[in-house]
C-alpha cells in the first residue's frame, strides 16, 4: 500500500526471548497514546497495575486507580445531590445533580491523565452498567471528563478466580483488548537486573492522520466485501468478553492502526507488524482480524502521489474495493495539499474511474474533492471548480438520474474546460 511506502525509520528490533512482551507493552502504548479505552486480561499477580502505573508515569500522566470490585453504581453514575432551585411554570423546582467521586475531579482539574479501572471483572452487572458512559464518553456523573484522560482497565479471566462476573457484551465492545500473560525471560531479566519502564511510544500528528485516513478507507473497502462482518455480536453461549466486530469497534481498529503505523520508539524506530496485529485482533476479535489482514495483503494499488503526478499512469484495478481504496487515497492526498494542479490530476482520475465502469465510486470520489475544496475555503475559486470533462463522462456513461445529478450537485461554483 502506499502509505506503508511513505514511513520513515527503522524497524523496532524485538529479542526473540522478551518479544511477547515487548509486543504487548507496546501495544497498550499505543493504545493509550491513541486514546482508546484499554483492557488488559491476565491472572492475579502478573504486573498489570504496576505495568499501567509505570507507563503514566513515563508518560508524565496522574493516574487514578479505581478498584471497580468494591464501589458501588453511584461512583461512577454520580451521587445524587440537592441542586439549585430552578422556577417552571410559576413554581419553584430544585434539580437533583450527579456529583462525581473526588478521583474524577482530580482527574478533571489536573487537565489529562489516566483512569485505571482494576478488577472490573469482579464489578457486578450494576456497576458494570454505569461504566459504560465513563469508558467510552468519559463522563462520571455530570462532569466530563477532559479529552487529554485515557481509560485503561484491568480483568482476570474467569478461570484465574473465583467470584467473578461475566462481562456484558455492552461494555466489552468499548474496549480493545490485550491479554496479558507472564514471561519467563521477562520476569527473570526484571529479578536479577530490575524492573525496566514500559516503552516511549511518540505519535507525529501530521503521519497519524495520515495512516489513520488510509486505515480508514482500506476498513471501509473491507467491510463493504465482507458485509456480515460489520457486526457479529458474540452468541448467548460464547465467551461474552472477547472482542467482535461492531461499527464502534471498526472505527477503533482504524484509529489503532493508524497510531501504530505512526508511531515511533523514543528513539526514533518504527513498531514491528506483530504491534497493529495485536491491536486489531484486540478491537475486533481473531476471526476478523485475520480476514481483514489476509486481505490488506492481497490488496495492490498504485501510490496516489505517483498517479496525481501522472494521471495518465492511471489504470483502474479490476476489483471495486480496490479501487474504493485507491480513490480514498487520492482524495486524501490532495486534502493533504491542495494545488490547482493536483485538484485537475485527481479530477482526470475521477473521469477515467467513470468511463472505465466504476461510475458509483467515481461519484463517492467526486463528492469528497469537493468537501476539500469546500473545506480549503476554495468553493468559489474557478481554479478548482469541476472539469466539464468529468460531468461529461457521467453522461456518458449513462449511469442513474441519481448518480448523474450528484456529481452536477457537486460542481458547485461551476465547471471549467
Amino acid at each position: 500500500m502506499a502509505q506503508n511506502a511513505r514511513r520513515s525509520g527503522r524497524k523496532c528490533p524485538i529479542d526473540d526471548e522478551l518479544g511477547r512482551h515487548a509486543v504487548r507493552a507496546l501495544a497498550l502504548a499505543v493504545a493509550v497514546r491513541a486514546g482508546v479505552p484499554v483492557l488488559l486480561w491476565g491472572a492475579p499477580g502478573t504486573g498489570k497495575t504496576r505495568t499501567v502505573e509505570a507507563l503514566a508515569r513515563r508518560m508524565g500522566l496522574p493516574c487514578e486507580t479505581v478498584v471497580a470490585a468494591i464501589r458501588e453504581p453511584s461512583d461512577f453514575a454520580g451521587l445524587p445531590v440537592p441542586g439549585e432551585s430552578l422556577e417552571i411554570d410559576g413554581r419553584r423546582v430544585r434539580q437533583t445533580d450527579l456529583a462525581p467521586p473526588a478521583w474524577a475531579v482530580r482527574l478533571a482539574a489536573a487537565g489529562r491523565g489516566v483512569l485505571f479501572l482494576d478488577e472490573i471483572s469482579a464489578a457486578p452487572p450494576a456497576v458494570q452498567v454505569a461504566l459504560l458512559r465513563v469508558v467510552l464518553e468519559r463522563t462520571v456523573g455530570d462532569l466530563r471528563l477532559p479529552d487529554g484522560v485515557r481509560v485503561v482497565a484491568a480483568a482476570n479471566p474467569a478461570d484465574a478466580a473465583d467470584g467473578l462476573w461475566e462481562l456484558g457484551p455492552a461494555l466489552s465492545n468499548r474496549f480493545v483488548h490485550i491479554p496479558w500473560e507472564p514471561d519467563l525471560a521477562q520476569w527473570r531479566s526484571g529479578m536479577v537486573a530490575g524492573w525496566t519502564e514500559p516503552p516511549p511510544v511518540e505519535l507525529d500528528g501530521a503521519a497519524l492522520r495520515d495512516e489513520t485516513a488510509a486505515a480508514r478507507a482500506e476498513i471501509a473497502a473491507f467491510v463493504g466485501v465482507r458485509r456480515e462482518l460489520l457486526l457479529r455480536q458474540p452468541r448467548a453461549d460464547d465467551q461474552a468478553a472477547a472482542a467482535w466486530p461492531s461499527p464502534r469497534t471498526w472505527e477503533m481498529a482504524a484509529r489503532l492502526l493508524g497510531a501504530a503505523a505512526a508511531a515511533r520508539t523514543g528513539d526514533g524506530q518504527e513498531l514491528p507488524g506483530e504491534v497493529a496485529e495485536l491491536l486489531l485482533a484486540g478491537a475486533v476479535g481473531e476471526a476478523a482480524a485475520v480476514e481483514f489482514l489476509a486481505w490488506r495483503r492481497a490488496l495492490d494499488v498504485p501510490d496516489p502521489e505517483l498517479l496525481l503526478r501522472d494521471p495518465s499512469r492511471y489504470v483502474p484495478p479490476r476489483h471495486g474495493d480496490q479501487v474504493y481504496v485507491l480513490l480514498m487515497g487520492v482524495v486524501d492526498a490532495v486534502r493533504r495539499r491542495l494545488t490547482a494542479g493536483r485538484w485537475r490530476a485527481a479530477w482526470s482520475i475521477v473521469e477515467r474511474t467513470v468511463r472505465l465502469g466504476h461510475g458509483d465510486l467515481a461519484v463517492l470520489a467526486g463528492r469528497m474533492l469537493r468537501q476539500v475544496a469546500r473545506e480549503a475555503g476554495r468553493a468559489d475559486d474557478r481554479r478548482f471548480a469541476v472539469p466539464e470533462a468529468a460531468l461529461a463522462a457521467v453522461e456518458d456513461a449513462g449511469l442513474l438520474d441519481g448518480q448523474a445529478s450528484a456529481l452536477e450537485e457537486i460542481a458547485g461554483g461551476g465547471t471549467v474546460h
